[in-house]
């Protein structure tokens, strides 16, 4: 059984986030430079077995896709076609971003570095995949 791999896909960088090899706990990987992402993936994929690749997918209030569907939805054709052994998935994100900043709050990390995107990128990558995780369409994967 391989890895979960969660993206929260950002038009300048996207936050990254994994399972362990048992599919238990979720954790952030990082932020990548969107235009290396995928010379991230590739070589994440050659040391690591990911099975499911979980894609974030944004939406409006309404329950409309959002405007960045228009950089996401070439992003998922390539990566499908890339990693055509991988099942790719995308889930709702609505809110991630916004319990991301509560969560980093919440930790007491310092002002400063709560300022930083790129930390709310990984953990809205990692509460995107903690999210998945719990839902009904993973257990029907």
């Amino acid at each position: 059984m391989g890895r979960i791999l969660a993206i929260d896909y950002g038009t300048k960088r996207t936050g990254i986030a994994v399972t362990d090899p048992l599919r238990i706990i979720p954790g952030g990987l990082g932020t990548v430079a969107t235009h290396e992402l995928f010379r991230f993936l590739a070589d994440y994929f050659s040391r690591e077995q990911v099975d499911i690749i979980v894609v974030g997918y944004p939406t409006n209030m309404n329950g409309e896709e959002s405007a960045s569907m228009k950089q996401i939805r070439p992003f998922m054709e390539k990566l499908k076609k890339q990693y055509p052994e991988k099942k790719t998935v995308m889930f709702d994100e609505r809110f991630t971003s916004v319990i991301a900043q509560r969560a980093i709050l919440e930790s007491g990390i310092g002002r400063m570095a709560r300022r930083n995107k790129a930390l709310v990128d990984e953990v809205s990558a990692t509460i995107i995949l903690e999210s998945f995780m719990d839902s009904k369409q993973y257990r029907e994967i």
